[in-house]
């Protein structure tokens, strides 16, 4: 699709920016998450969980500084963070930061699953700005969405439950953030069918 008139011109400004935007962004989203798994591989798990409540901190920080506000699910996760994580440094048990992501994932789910019940979907007051979806289709991918945060929540429970420290914090780290990028690929044959965009109201394809 040709590009409008005066994109040229500014396309790579634009495209260094949203460059720099998505490097702001990976970094406050999977920041965190490296450090933890790479503090465990370095010095243990209690390490690992104190690097990763600093580490969210300066997350939050930054997500402010960015976008002056919270992401909802980084504040979550955050909160859950600190949490089972003093839980974990001030008992020095190791159960309380492996629930963590079993509780998120299950908050969210409540969370999704609640707009829902309310005839209120999440996702569109969260993505709305984004992607324009029918009210139909806001619906399934709020559905799909908490049934797949409630899965994840499953495969924490199995995953801690029967492997050691590190083998969890290796799935962590390079499992639960690979799984959720597919399953948000996997969404997008669902997204272009509900699609609500100008072009599927009959004001005819752009050129």
């Amino acid at each position: 699709m040709p590009q409008p008139p005066d994109a040229a011109p500014g396309a790579r400004p634009q495209n260094a920016e949203s460059g720099a935007a998505l490097a702001v962004k990976l970094a406050v989203e999977l920041g965190p998450l490296l450090v933890f798994f790479a503090a465990n591989a370095a010095a243990g798990i209690y390490a690992a969980t104190a690097s990763f409540m600093a580490v969210t901190v300066v997350a939050l920080a930054v997500a402010w500084w960015r976008y002056h506000k919270l992401p909802m699910m980084l504040l979550v996760s955050a909160v859950v963070v600190f949490v089972f994580g003093t839980l974990t440094l001030y008992l020095h048990d190791e159960t309380f930061i492996k629930l963590k992501p079993t509780i998120v994932y299950l908050a969210f789910a409540a969370f999704l699953g609640a707009g829902l019940l309310l005839r209120k979907p999440v996702l569109e007051l969260l993505l709305g700005s984004v992607f324009n979806l029918t009210e139909p289709g806001w619906r399934k991918l709020t559905a799909r969405w908490a049934l797949f945060f409630i899965a994840m929540a499953a495969l924490n429970e199995l995953v801690w439950r029967n492997v050691s420290t590190d083998a969890w914090v290796s799935f962590k780290a390079f499992g639960f953030v690979p799984l959720t990028f597919l399953f948000a690929l996997s969404q997008m044959p669902l997204m272009q069918r509900y699609s609500d965009t100008p072009a599927d109201k009959g004001t005819g394809p752009s050129a």
